[in-house]
């Protein structure tokens, strides 16, 4: 482990490996039934998080009539939707920038869907009262060094002539709002981010799939699919599920269609989560809008207040275990834990003390253009969407009503659009894969430690269309 302060490792002292948005809700469901046997429906959905959940939910909105059944090799929501920090975005590209740098032509459109989409998700909140503490709080990226100002206003600027309303604050304004000696400036988006419970969340839409009729099956996992004359066959340790159309929402873990492997990578990302602030503690880091935060750099740190004003801080490590392995084991991290400690009391010097009381880490599925992106298979009875890559809360809506699009066969400006008929480039084999990452990585390091100056790796990886940023 590199260098921590002892006083830092103090304030872990009192952490649980432990998921804070599990911590004894009394919100959680009870569980589904296993699949036992051979079962019918028009649609299968295999993985029962955001995408899974959002795909069923609308399909039978669309059509009452559709049987739909969702089966998940774990729990509900025991993945990436029941991990992350519960920052709902209307971003469908990881950021403005992300998507102008790839679908300039496209990005008019794009900004409109995703306003849409967020307006759907709330909407849909609101239809069926799902407590998952939706609040619409925007977002401040903040600037903790002076070269990260410049790209902020580019941004603004170009965000603005789309139609957005952002704007850029000086040192003063920022640490007005929220108290950081280490604030320089900050990009202000009032209406472009909501926070919510993301356990919360995904439990209101299991909830609302049951209502509708969607079948659950938990703890049932998918070995293979089998193509017949007129459907699809899903297989599973103790039964199967013969399905007209099969959507895969299985985001990190591998996917059913082999050829998608190539495609994306699991990376590890952590946070941690104080115990509540006192008022006192609470006056001296201001924060009163409840802004989500996020940081300016390629390497940047999120966080953002609690129902009950704890901070959740999360985020800058990614982390990539050789050959992509997914494993439970890989959810806690001491060394990462320290340094996110280090990180945030650094940030608010003022919380000297405070302690974290939980701690844990989740997978994201990446890819090398760092959104989603989505192909079909089988003859078109069967169709994927993968590589969120993070702001997946919000963005998962419409990548679930794009697949269903796509397996109906419709033709519409969502199917049209290039960032959904084109796939990303993909990661070269092991252990080229593993090399070439931590290349990237540590050359995003450097660029950050750098004013933010590119070597040639990343430079080459920017012509190749890669720009890998964050």
């Amino acid at each position: 482990m590199a260098t921590i302060d002892p006083y830092v490792l103090k304030h872990l002292s009192h952490m649980q490996p432990a998921l804070y948005w599990l911590d004894e809700d009394p919100l959680e469901p009870q569980p589904n039934p296993t699949l036992i046997g051979d079962v019918t429906t028009d649609l299968c959905v295999v993985g029962a998080g955001y995408t899974g959940l959002w795909t069923a939910l609308i399909a039978k909105e669309q059509n009452p009539e559709r049987e739909v059944i969702i089966v998940e090799q774990r729990e509900t929501g025991a993945g990436a939707s029941g991990r992350n920090g519960g920052f709902c975005s209307y971003s469908l590209t990881h950021g403005f920038m992300n998507g102008y740098s790839r679908f300039k032509d496209e990005m008019a459109v794009i900004e409109r869907l995703g306003r849409e989409n967020l307006d759907s998700i709330e909407e849909t909140i609101k239809r069926y009262g799902i407590d998952c503490q939706f609040e619409w709080t925007g977002e401040l990226r903040i600037a903790n060094e002076e070269w990260q100002i410049e790209g902020l206003v580019d941004e603004a600027n170009l965000r603005n002539s789309f139609g957005d309303n952002v704007e850029v604050l000086g040192q003063e304004e920022i640490q007005a709002r929220v108290n950081s000696p280490l604030s320089k400036a900050a990009l202000w988006d009032p209406d472009g981010t909501a926070l919510v419970d993301p356990a919360r969340l995904v439990w209101g839409l299991e909830r609302a799939c049951l209502k509708l009729g969607v079948k659950i099956f938990e703890n049932t996992h998918v070995e293979w699919l089998e193509r017949t004359s007129d459907g699809m066959i899903v297989h599973t340790p103790y039964g199967s599920v013969y399905a007209q159309k099969v959507a895969l929402a299985t985001n990190v873990f591998k996917s059913l269609v082999k050829r998608a492997h190539k495609y994306v990578v699991p990376v590890y990302d952590f946070q941690l989560v104080t115990e509540p602030l006192t008022k006192e503690q609470m006056k001296s880091i201001g924060w009163k809008g409840r802004e989500g935060l996020s940081e300016a750099g390629n390497q940047f740190h999120y966080y953002r207040l609690t129902k009950d004003n704890e901070i959740l801080w999360g985020g800058y490590d990614a982390i990539y275990n050789f050959r992509g392995k997914v494993r439970q084991e890989y959810e806690t991290d001491a060394e990462t834990y320290a340094h996110l400690a280090q990180a945030f009391l650094e940030t608010f010097p003022q919380l000297k003390g405070i302690k974290f009381t939980h701690g844990w880490g989740g997978a994201i599925d990446t890819c090398s253009r760092f959104s989603p992106f989505w192909g079909k298979a089988y003859g078109g009875r069967v169709a994927y969407v993968l590589g969120y890559t993070g702001l997946g809360v919000g963005s998962t809506r419409f990548g679930a009503q794009v697949m269903l699009d796509l397996l109906d066969k419709v033709d519409n400006e969502r199917t049209r659009l290039k960032m959904v008929r084109k796939k990303p480039l993909p990661f070269p084999p092991e252990p080229l894969k593993f090399i070439f990452i931590r290349i990237t990585q540590w050359s995003i390091n450097r660029a950050d430690q750098n004013q933010g100056k590119r070597n040639l790796w990343l430079k080459l990886l920017d012509a190749l269309g890669l720009g890998f940023d964050s």
